[in-house]
């Protein structure tokens, strides 16, 4: 091939990065990751199982509390295991399990009920890394910070342990146990007790120590120091079980519900923005919204090409030069006085046509032959123009003028 034709020949096509088909995937595979994402956003303390082997009544571990419920539904009683935080004060027995290291004010603003009976941490354990939802029991949690949390409720509280593992049994000392109550518990390992200025007994061992206590300034408020006669590794020994159900048909009074919160141990069910946009009635509002996004989206896909390069703000050349000029013409509402410039600019393309050979007098002569006016009357009709509408009605003569003078239509 010579080089002259390898000038001339067709250029390669370019090749394209990306296929149409590529990207239109990538941004399907975008929106619907977005959509899971603020779908998980959304919903995710309730995706939460609770299996993470906290001391908690979603929790399945030894330390956890989700064996109670349980018995009590099959005893008939009504159970409700709560991740919304109440707005107001409960008609149910609440149950509150508050970790280790819970600053007091998230206790005590949580609405109460009737009796709300706060069962205090004992055992720090960590997840069993080999069994999900198993905890290795690590050693006692620390009571030191129990005072602060029930300063609220009572000016001192100090906490006592039993040495080794004992088989204890409580007394009903006032309240709402008599003297008659005589609850023997099962194994319990280093018994915890409570003690202090404010608090009232009404649950103790032999040896006279609290076990349950209420609150001689807020009697609704009952703490329970020993969690294993409730958690689920208590639960195990019939005695404790035996324990912890009259403790609890105790704080009902025959027949209140119980409420098991989880909301202090993070498990508390969101109610933001979103949550509301994906729930009825607005979840129809919502997918109407999406719909139309992405509607919308294919639209503008559809109806745009490539982008165009932007042009001059200012343009150059004479056309521009005459485009302005026009335009303040147009702008000054001047239109009509151009009349007699292009009359004679007509003439002066016809004189141009003949060859440059004609002259001005030739004209007269040349429109009697071709049996059209004589330019001097579209000169005095030119010179009348008032309006813009005046001025069309003689361009459009001149044009056909010229056409019959030049030939130009044959």
């Amino acid at each position: 091939m010579t080089a002259a034709a390898e000038a001339t020949a067709d250029p390669a096509p370019i090749r394209q990065v990306f296929a149409p088909r590529t990207i239109l995937a990538l941004v399907l595979v975008g929106i619907v990751a977005f959509a899971g994402l603020t779908v998980l956003a959304a919903y995710a303390p309730e995706l939460r199982g609770g299996e993470d082997g906290g001391a908690h009544a979603l929790s399945k571990s030894a330390v956890g509390y989700a064996g109670l419920p349980v018995l009590l539904k099959a005893m008939g009683t009504p159970v409700t295991v709560s991740r919304l935080r109440p707005t107001k004060p409960s008609d149910a027995v609440v149950v509150l399990t508050p970790n280790p290291g819970m600053a007091a004010k998230a206790l005590q603003a949580y609405p109460k009920g009737p009796i709300t009976l706060i069962v205090l941490p004992k055992w720090m354990a960590f997840p069993d890394p080999l069994r999900p939802g198993f905890v290795q029991k690590a050693d006692l949690a620390p009571d030191f910070g129990v005072g602060d949390l029930l300063a609220s409720y009572a000016p001192k509280t100090a906490i006592g342990h039993r040495v080794g593992r004992t088989r204890p049994v409580l007394h009903g000392i006032g309240g709402p146990f008599g003297a008659d109550v005589v609850l023997p518990l099962g194994d319990i390992d280093r018994l915890k007790t409570l003690s202090g200025d404010g608090w009232v007994p009404a649950l103790v061992d032999e040896q006279g120590k609290a076990v349950l206590a209420y609150s001689a300034k807020s009697p609704g408020i009952w703490v329970l120091a020993d969690p294993d006669l409730l958690n689920n590794q208590g639960l195990a020994s019939f005695a404790n079980a035996r324990a912890a159900t009259t403790i609890l048909e105790a704080a009902r009074g025959g027949d209140r519900p119980i409420l098991f919160d989880v909301t202090l141990n993070g498990f508390e069910k969101g109610r933001g923005l979103l949550r509301l946009m994906m729930g009825p009635p607005w979840l129809a509002a919502t997918l109407i919204a999406v719909a139309a996004t992405v509607l919308m989206g294919f639209h503008a896909l559809a109806r745009f090409g490539q982008p165009h390069r932007g042009g001059r703000a200012i343009a150059l050349g004479a056309r521009a030069l005459v485009d302005n000029s026009a335009d303040l013409m147009r702008m000054a509402r001047k239109e009509h006085e151009l009349a007699p410039a292009y009359a004679a600019l007509t003439r002066a393309l016809v004189l141009r046509a003949g060859g440059g050979h004609l002259q001005e007098h030739w004209l007269d002569d040349l429109a009697a032959r071709r049996g059209v006016a004589r330019p001097a009357e579209f000169d005095a009709e030119a010179e009348t123009t008032k309006t813009r509408d005046d001025l069309l009605v003689v361009a459009k003569k001149l044009y056909d003028w010229r056409g019959e003078m030049t030939r130009e239509r044959r």
